[in-house]
Parts: structure tokens; sequence; C-alpha cells
């Protein structure tokens, strides 16, 4: 694998589950030290894939090469050379933080003569020093997860895999985890994470969406939000009571793309140029609505996500309505 060659590339890569198609056509090229956000709600098929490129899961159809080796015939050399951990990711919970460390490093095959001494590095980088002697079992959610990266990451690979890595972890503890994966990356390790929380997916170089299975798009947040055309307006409504029907008035607006309520705070996206805050005040007052503090907002990599599912959404409906008529 030569310096400039993408760590991974994929081509029209796809998983059956008998008649369920769980992974369509995805197409993907994850180049070196970025760190890649794969987005999607539960069951769109990021783990399947995650499995797919490590090597766990044969596809389909399509083709996938990960580090240099051909993700179908090449598994064995592939898992060599990564590292995966997901949100249930296997601490012995009755041995040490050292035994564990310990003892993936000699899964993922660290030199025996080395172990000691790498295992003494890893504990001091991730801050799990003064922890050496703590039963896994008795940590805490957060130190599980700083624990469990430091065990996919002892053997140094090029590419890190993490699938829904934060899920269950405090606020305090998810920073301090992204933190850890932007030091990876800036060292030239590769990383690749599924999630479905959104403010983790803006902190990504690059992103890929995915719905059902099938790629809707790829690129910096920037690149993805700004080709949704979006424009967002929020607003108070006056009178707490009335907040659900402004909601639905707002909804029912044809510019309108999607709609958020946090009590008597809203928060509407707009397809388009139209200005948002006109639109919003002309849907509200023409039913006697009054609304203060009108403020146009920046558009959000969530706005752009719940845009593309929306349309999907739209568009399957068409299809599965035609196909009654027909």
């Amino acid at each position: 694998m030569t310096a400039d060659e993408p760590v991974i590339v994929t081509d029209r890569l796809s998983r059956r589950f008998g008649s369920l198609v769980a992974v369509r056509d995805i197409s993907l090229t994850v180049n070196r030290g970025e760190i890649f956000g794969v987005l999607g709600p539960n069951g769109a098929g990021k783990s399947t894939t995650i499995r797919m490129l490590c090597g766990i899961l044969d596809p389909s159809s399509g083709s996938g090469r990960v580090v240099g080796y051909d993700i179908a015939r090449d598994a064995e050399r592939v898992k060599e050379r990564i590292g995966y951990m997901t949100q249930r990711f296997s601490l012995y919970e009755d041995m040490t933080v050292a035994e564990n460390l310990r003892f993936y490093a000699g899964i993922y095959g660290v030199p025996r003569a080395e172990r000691h001494a790498r295992v003494t590095e890893t504990m001091q980088r991730a801050g799990l020093t003064d922890r050496r002697d703590q039963i896994a079992g008795t940590l805490s959610g957060g130190w599980k997860q700083r624990v469990a990266l430091a065990s996919a990451t002892i053997h140094r690979p090029p590419l890190l895999f993490l699938d829904e890595p934060t899920a269950g972890v405090d606020p305090v503890s998810r920073r301090d985890f992204w933190d850890e994966i932007y030091r990876l990356s800036a060292e030239g390790t590769t990383v690749l994470l599924t999630t479905h929380y959104m403010d983790e997916a803006a902190r990504c170089h690059r992103l890929a969406f995915i719905f059902r299975g099938a790629l809707l798009d790829t690129g910096t947040p920037d690149e993805v939000v700004a080709r949704r055309k979006l424009r967002a307006v929020e607003l108070q409504i006056a009178d707490a009571s009335r907040a659900i029907e402004a909601a639905a008035l707002l909804r029912a607006a044809p510019e309108v793309d999607e709609v958020e309520h946090y009590g008597n705070l809203l928060r509407a996206a707009v397809r388009g140029s139209a200005d948002p805050t006109e639109i919003a005040r002309r849907a509200l007052e023409a039913h006697g609505l009054a609304a203060s503090d009108l403020r146009e907002v920046r558009i959000t990599v969530e706005d752009a996500f719940v845009s593309m599912v929306r349309d999907q959404e739209r568009e399957e409906a068409a299809h599965e309505k035609g196909g009654r008529a027909a």
C-alpha cells in the first residue's frame, strides 16, 4: 500500500440477508489520516458496512479494498492491520486494566518482548496509569470506553473502526474521547466511525449519509449542508399553549422543510432562497399567532440529514403509491 493510496475503497458494496437488502451499492473512498463518519439512523446499514470492511462479513456483491487488501480474498490480512471497537467492546470485567491491555496486545500480535513497554506506554497516553490495577468491571462507562479504545489501538493500527463508540456515554467522557480521536488522526491513524449523534458528525473531516442501506450523500460537513440549500429561523411563541398549533401551521407551509419544537421555541428549516423569517411570520400571523425573537440561524448537519431522509421517504412513498395504482 503506497502512502498516497486511499485506505478504504469500495465499489457498489452490497449485503443481503435473504430477501432483506441491508446495504445497497455503497461506493466510498477514505483517505489516510481522515476522520470519516458514517451517519444514519438505527437500522440504516452502518454496522453491516463496517463488518464487511473489517473482513468479518462477506459482501453479497461489489468489492472493497482496505489497507491495501481485498476484503473478500484477504480478510485475515485486513484484520491484522485494523483496530475495531464497538459500543459493546468486550473488556474482561474480572481482569484489571493492565491485564486487559496485555491480553489484547497478545491477540493483536504485539511481540512478546515488546508487550510490557507497549502496555505501559499505552496506559500513559490514555491516562490509565493510576487505574492499571483496577478491576475493569468496577470502572464507570467513560473509563471503560477509554480502556476499550486503548485496547483497540495497542498494536498501532493504521486504520481504526469505531462502531457507535460513544453510545450511552456521558457528555464529558464523549468530549475526552473525541480529543483522543483527533490525536490519533493527527498522528496518521485513519478513523472510520459510525454514529447517529449529529454533533459528532460535524466533528468529522468527511461524512457519508446512509439511509435504509443506500448512500445518500458524501462530503465534508460544510459541503453536505450547502448542497441541501436550506435556511432556518428560530422564534418564540408568546402563548405557550398554542406552540403545538404554531408548529403545525409552519409544517403546513409549502416552503417549510422541517420544524423542531422545544417548548415555546420553534425552529423551522426552509428550502431555497426565500427568507425564512418572512415565511414563518406570514404563516403564523394569518392565524392570529404572534411570534417574537424571529432570527435566522445556521443550518446544521442534522438539518441536512433530516432533509435528505424526508426527501427519500417522500420518494419511496410516491413510488409505492404509483406501484399500487399500476
